[in-house]
């Protein structure tokens, strides 16, 4: 029996391809960031921009670029190279990001600290693969509590909601296509950010914009003609280009969103217009379908959620505050007092 003979290799070319260059540019930009700062002979730029490169989604790459960036800095701070990283700094780190406020000023919530945390430790699982560490630092290190029924998210009466509404319409074009979709379609920012012009699509009598969300799953969302018409006027004759553009033409930014979101809210007087967000908008989108007796199962379906405890918690929320007995109590109290002033003094 002959035995297989390779042929022999063609020569090899000088222009070899970079496998770097088939990276998102999440991971790139994470990776040349660190090379600026440790060289490229070390491995860590290597090792994060294929990590990142892994997640599925730019929603992901997005956070988890955020978090290993806050997680490097600490961990430079301390003179000690992520790659040398051990369970008390990563213990410590921990506790760092119990105290340092965030932009309302305050500590960051137990899921956004858990959710840090947890991307940390996702980093060090891959780097452990391919033997560039040890261990995973951040395995043994103890997570905050994080309530199942409880959502940080500040809600909404119906009159806010509205006033909201009409201010944006009453602010620009853009702002209220941004509200209307934001408010009727359930989205997160992000996946409306990340859409472009001519995605505006059409499927069977509904027009839809295609949604990219949590871990790459795609829907197309059906837009509700009060959104529609609000986006068709916003968009004119626009079919190409970022489907929301700043004045200058580039796509506008999750942080200018943000700020210009609190900007209407001052103007709509909404009690936390300093802390509103676009995620209220979703808020709301769930616990008003419910309160207005949309299945829970739609609902869900509708903003993805895997588990139906989820899209309830924004419900759960409502409930607990409209029904808290605080309020009936104050009322029985109320009436004693106003009973006892109206008895003259003998």
């Amino acid at each position: 029996m002959t035995g297989l003979i390779p042929r022999p290799s063609a020569e090899l070319s000088t222009d070899r391809h970079d496998p770097r260059d088939d990276w998102p540019d999440e991971a790139r930009q994470l990776a040349d960031h660190l090379a600026g700062i440790y060289g490229d002979r070390d491995p860590l730029p290597t090792l994060t921009g294929g990590w990142i490169a892994r997640q599925k989604s730019r929603h992901t790459r997005r956070a988890y670029v955020r978090t290993f960036k806050s997680w490097e800095e600490y961990a430079r701070s301390t003179g000690i190279h992520p790659l040398q990283a051990k369970l008390p700094l990563a213990d410590a780190y921990a506790k760092h990001l119990a105290k340092t406020p965030t932009r309302n000023g305050k500590p960051p919530a137990e899921t956004t600290q858990a959710q840090a945390l947890a991307a940390a430790g996702s980093f060090y699982t891959y780097a452990a693969r391919l033997q560039a560490v040890d261990s995973d630092p951040f395995a043994a290190v103890l997570r905050p509590y994080v309530d199942p029924d409880y959502s940080p998210t500040e809600g909404m009466t119906d009159e806010e909601t509205m006033r909201l509404v009409e201010t944006a319409r009453d602010w620009a074009p853009r702002s209220y296509a941004l509200v209307m979709l934001l408010y009727l379609t359930g989205a997160r920012v992000d996946e409306l950010l990340s859409l472009n012009a001519g995605q505006l699509g059409y499927d069977r009598g509904h027009r839809t914009l295609p949604l990219t969300q949590k871990g790459g799953k795609k829907r197309p969302a059906p837009v509700p003609p009060l959104a529609l018409d609000a986006l068709l006027a916003y968009l004119g004759d626009r079919t190409d280009g970022p489907l929301f553009v700043t004045d200058s033409g580039r796509r506008w930014s999750q942080p200018e969103v943000w700020k210009h979101l609190r900007v209407l809210a001052r103007r709509a007087g909404i009690p936390q217009a300093a802390t509103i967000k676009p995620h209220t908008l979703r808020h709301q989108f769930i616990t008003d379908n419910l309160a207005n007796g949309v299945p829970l199962q739609d609902v869900q379906d509708a903003v993805s959620h895997s588990d139906p405890r989820t899209t309830q918690r924004y419900n759960r929320r409502r409930r607990q505050l409209d029904n808290h007995p605080a309020y009936a109590l104050a009322a029985r109290l109320g009436e004693r007092l106003a009973l006892e002033e109206e008895v003259p003094a003998s």
